[in-house]
């Protein structure tokens, strides 16, 4: 355990959230490393199978759950919050409303959160260091084997809502988070209370009811898990629920009625590039390969790859309407290389009417 030369560690922690402000977070709580009860519910989860194909959930241990296995000496944790919301509630509405428009997760319209956020921690960490010299500590932004939302919740940041992410009372849950493990003892923050109440509008919304119950996601059924870290062709009765969706989901963050307090970010990174949040399928389906990693270059989109973003956007497509451009843009890609995405398009071109402009292609 470090130990610092300041009388009253509760000093360290106003400076802390004083600079973690200064760098651009919009909330920072400390907790301390008792995870017991994340630990059983997480230990649960992975039991019925919820996890899928998400192998790294287990993998680790305990290490998730017992911040001192994963870095000896941890004794507390500094949790940091940062808005990411772009665009309004009604914007995003229209383009999901759009059947020809993609949808892409709001968090992923900017630059990659990974590295901005990290960035910033570090700074915070080298803040702490000229304050009380070397101490021992690591950074997260979701990159390791940690329980970030029961830390958040345990922080004070807010309390995981019944769809599993955190909610704050304030401004919703349009938000990042991120951790320092330290050595130093710290005075921790009060944990958040539940307000989601009788409230179960984000299982009812949820289009593949991937919300089986109150704080209980399968991941093998959201479309989260189905866009983005799913490898291979995803399940034939699930797709028409997918919708215009081609990265991630936002649905049960939308119909919170706690994001009424949501505010736009005013961070300049994730500002919305090449018009992400309102492009249509045909034409981000015809981007080549090389125009895929060129416009994706330094996005969190990128690590899908090419042949996955292609799969997602042929049964975005076979959700939308019939008409030539539609039939055409799936028809180029036919003959694609990749075994997954022809047989998506494929499908795609059954659930439309596209018999009548085959000859013309």
């Amino acid at each position: 355990m470090h130990k610092n030369n300041l009388q009253n560690n509760s000093e360290l922690v106003l400076k802390i959230k004083q600079w973690g402000e200064e760098l651009g977070f919009q909330q920072i709580g400390i907790s301390d490393t008792d995870l017991k009860s994340a630990e059983q519910h997480l230990h649960n989860w992975v039991n019925k199978g919820f996890h899928g194909s998400m192998d790294y959930m287990q993998k680790h241990g305990l290490k998730r759950s017992r911040p001192d296995l994963l870095l000896e000496g941890t004794v507390s944790i500094i949790s940091v919050r940062m808005d990411y919301l772009p665009e309004t509630a009604e914007q995003m509405t229209q383009v999901l409303d759009n059947p020809i428009s993609a949808f892409i997760s709001r968090y992923a319209l900017g630059r990659d959160y990974h590295k901005i956020m990290r960035n910033r921690l570090q700074k915070l960490a080298d803040k702490i260091d000229a304050e009380i010299g070397s101490f021992g500590y690591r950074a997260f932004v979701d990159s390791a084997p940690v329980l970030e939302k029961a830390i958040a919740e345990k922080a004070g940041l807010g309390w995981i809502g019944k769809h599993s992410n955190v909610i704050n009372r304030k401004v919703g849950s349009w938000f990042f988070l991120g951790e320092i493990y330290t050595d130093i003892a710290l005075p921790a923050d009060q944990p958040a209370s539940s307000h989601c109440g009788e409230c179960k509008a984000c299982l009812d919304i949820c289009p593949t009811q991937a919300i089986i119950a109150p704080y209980q996601v399968d991941a093998r059924l959201c479309i989260s898990y189905l866009t983005i870290e799913l490898y291979g062709s995803i399940p034939e009765h699930l797709r028409s629920s997918i919708g215009n969706r081609i990265y991630g989901c936002d649905d049960c963050q939308l119909i919170c009625p706690w994001n009424r307090f949501a505010r736009l970010s005013t961070e300049k990174d994730y500002t919305p590039r090449h018009n992400l949040n309102n492009s249509q399928l045909t034409e981000l389906f015809k981007w080549t390969e090389q125009e895929f990693l060129k416009k994706m270059e330094g996005s969190a989109i990128r690590r899908i790859g090419y042949d996955r973003w292609l799969r997602n956007i042929a049964v975005a497509l076979g959700n939308s309407r019939s008409s030539e451009q539609t039939i055409h843009a799936l028809m180029r890609q036919k003959q694609h290389p990749s075994e997954m995405v022809r047989e998506h398009v494929n499908w795609a071109l059954d659930q439309l009417d596209s018999n009548k402009y085959h000859n013309q292609v």
